[in-house]
C-alpha cells in the first residue's frame, strides 16, 4: 500500500493542522501567506540550537 492509498483510506479521520510561524514580531498562520511569503517560507532551514 502507497502512502497516498493510506491517506485516502484514512481521509475522514483526519483534521486539518494550521502551522504557525513568527513574521515581523507577530505569530501569523502560514496558510494566510501570499505566494512571495510562502516560496520564502519553504525555503528556510529548521535547526535546534545546543
Amino acid at each position: 500500500m502507497s502512502k497516498n492509498e493510506a491517506l485516502a483510506l484514512l481521509a475522514d479521520k483526519r483534521q486539518k493542522c494550521i502551522v504557525y510561524t513568527r513574521v515581523m514580531g507577530y505569530h501569523r498562520p502560514v496558510e494566510s501567506f501570499n505566494i512571495g511569503k510562502t516560496g520564502e517560507h519553504k525555503q528556510r532551514k529548521q535547526f535546534t540550537e545546543c
